[in-house]
């Protein structure tokens, strides 16, 4: 049974929501403002131990809020939060845990200096008998949870030199050594290989067989609908659809999520007609630097005007190296770039900027964002805004530019001087494409453009990615998505160890010949 509309907005025990006796925890009409805008309006759920409950809806639609005020993290302005029947008020997130909901958010949380086994276990150190870190114990059990999720990851890996996905898997580990009761997965599988996927899938269905509640939030509604018992919907912070996974397919959740049809990707686009080479990429190669480092290795390709390339591969095989080297963010060990015909080796993202090379990097967090600046200033931190006389900062001007590309971008904010922090993830991504969009470069490299982002958001990226390729941009597009790299791309090329293995025209490739490349031992002839 399915409940849609005001019913399911009202009816707390309308279609899927599990009954109070049977539900480990029970949110009743949560309220929440920020900014004097109402981001969550009496929401209502019920998570069943031994259950997947699946939280859906686009970017901006309320779900991370929810998943805020669960965690511990922000207080509600209204409402009520029931463990196992018993009213309780979650004073932040060590008390979350403490009560057995742990939370594994979308955007890390991690130790970037600290080994693995020091992140798991931060701020829990068990100690022996003598009062001292029980360091070999830790990294047993850090062993042992890594693989449980079938990871090849050292517990004395630095977690800085770690790949996304190998951070998330970490993030995970972390979450399953609390030994919750409630388990909160944010986007768990958006920067996961198919084989670590399916080994998620399978840790999940051992945790709800041991009575583990899960509360899982993704974009991938295969996922969700493989995965999950029961669902909710949120749309502009209303709970507009909950019932059982069962009774719904995906187009009906794709509806309820965006109030709206969605047509399917149209792959017409590849044949446009490219203009000037913008980029090319000459027998590149990356400095070494460790082992464990993905390199490029001999490398060549190019990139017109008007051409979207598609460049995939597997985790780590070096498709973002290859992207920071021509941004300057890595040193070149040798081979040649060139920039409209020019000889290209930028010292830094400085040059790289000026010369009209733009990226959006697969990590918002760290790399794009300022969490405590408003949102017009993460807007014009690369300097889209020319500033007054004598290098004053001009706010004013700031916030208009912003202005112009906030509807072009249906970006969700409550305003301008909010912090950045307080957006969703994927309208943090529409601010720092906006960012770019604002110097108008020539050259733009996308690095998992969607990652975390909805149905719907994705759609509206997607589009604003083949107009600009329209206007004559060359894109650089890098994604672990494969239906995304063979929906937006003209050509895509194949990269495994950081060698080209292969090149498809976009119209002609398919999944499996593409996969084909990305997992061939060595460098078509």
């Amino acid at each position: 049974m399915i409940a849609t509309g005001s019913d399911a907005r009202n009816d707390v025990s309308s279609g899927g929501a599990t009954p109070p006796d049977e539900a480990f925890l029970d949110v009743e009409k949560l309220t929440k403002n920020f900014f004097g805008v109402t981001v969550l309006d009496g929401v209502s759920l019920s998570i069943a131990a031994g259950k997947v409950h699946a939280l859906l809806g686009e970017n901006g639609a309320g779900k991370s809020t929810l998943i805020n005020l669960l965690s511990g993290i922000h207080k509600p302005d209204g409402g009520a939060l029931r463990i196992d029947g018993q009213p309780v008020e979650l004073t932040g997130p060590n008390d979350a845990q403490k009560r057995g909901i742990s939370t594994i958010h979308q955007e890390f949380s991690l130790f970037p200096d600290l080994t693995v086994a020091e992140t798991i276990f931060a701020g829990r150190l068990p100690v022996n008998r003598l009062g001292l870190v029980d360091w070999r114990g830790i990294a047993k059990r850090t062993a042992a949870v890594m693989q449980q999720l079938g990871a090849d990851i050292a517990p004395g890996r630095r977690v800085a030199d770690l790949s996304i996905a190998e951070q998330q898997l970490v993030e995970i580990g972390r979450a399953l050594t609390l030994k919750s009761r409630l388990i909160i997965m944010d986007e768990p599988t958006a920067s996961l290989t198919p084989r670590e996927v399916g080994r998620l899938k399978s840790v999940i269905r051992s945790l709800t067989a041991e009575g583990v509640a899960i509360l899982f939030v993704s974009h991938r509604l295969e996922e969700v609908k493989e995965l999950a018992d029961s669902f909710t919907v949120l749309r502009d912070g209303v709970v507009v659809a909950r019932g059982d996974i069962a009774d719904a397919t995906i187009d009906d959740l794709v509806r309820w999520m965006v109030g709206r049809e969605l047509l399917e990707e149209d792959r017409d686009h590849a044949a446009s007609k490219p203009g000037a080479v913008v980029l090319e990429v000459e027998n590149l190669h990356s400095k070494p630097r460790s082992a464990r480092s993905a390199s490029v290795e001999g490398v060549s390709f190019a990139v017109r005007a008007g051409e979207i390339v598609g460049l995939a591969g597997l985790v780590g095989a070096g498709r973002t190296e290859i992207a920071r080297l021509i941004f300057g963010a890595d040193p070149i060990g040798s081979g040649v770039i060139r920039l409209n015909g020019q000889a290209f080796r930028p010292k830094g993202p400085g040059d790289a900027i000026a010369a009209g090379v733009a990226l959006v990097p697969e990590d918002r967090k760290q790399q794009s964002l300022f969490p405590s600046l408003p949102i017009s200033e993460n807007f014009a931190a690369v300097g889209s805004v020319r500033p007054g006389l004598f290098g004053t900062l001009r706010r004013k001007a700031e916030k208009l530019a912003f202005q112009q590309f906030r509807d072009r971008l249906k970006l969700r904010a409550a305003g301008a001087d909010a912090p950045i922090a307080t957006l969703s993830g994927g309208n943090q991504q529409k601010v720092v494409l906006a960012r770019w969009l604002a110097l108008k470069p020539r050259l733009l490299i996308v690095d998992e453009p969607t990652r975390g982002v909805d149905i719907g958001a994705k759609t509206d990226l997607h589009r604003l990615l083949r107009e600009l390729a329209a206007d004559g941009v060359a894109i650089l597009l890098i994604s672990s998505d494969l239906p995304e790299v063979l929906a937006l791309s003209d050509r895509i090329l194949a990269i495994r160890s950081g060698h080209l293995t292969g090149e498809l025209a976009g119209r002609d490739a398919d999944e499996e010949s593409l996969m084909r490349l990305m997992t061939l031992p060595k460098a078509a002839a």
